[in-house]
């Protein structure tokens, strides 16, 4: 009975914070990108990156192309 009690590690969430967005990775090692608040200046998208340092150049490829 106590196993059902300890946190699963595989099923534990963690999340990014990267100049006013949230990465959030998905089960199917994809990322969500969303704004922390409103407004926004990008809409929320998924991207294939494999690794944070990607994701993170695609925001600021992304903020510059919107400036």
């Amino acid at each position: 009975m106590q196993a059902a009690l300890e946190p699963n590690p595989a099923r534990q969430r963690w999340v990014v914070r990267y100049r006013g967005f949230v990465l959030i990775p998905q089960n199917d090692l994809t990322w969500l990108v969303r704004p922390e608040r409103s407004p926004m200046s990008l809409l929320p998208f998924r991207t294939p990156a494999s690794s944070v340092d990607d994701v993170k150049a695609l925001i600021d490829w992304r903020l510059n192309q919107a400036a």
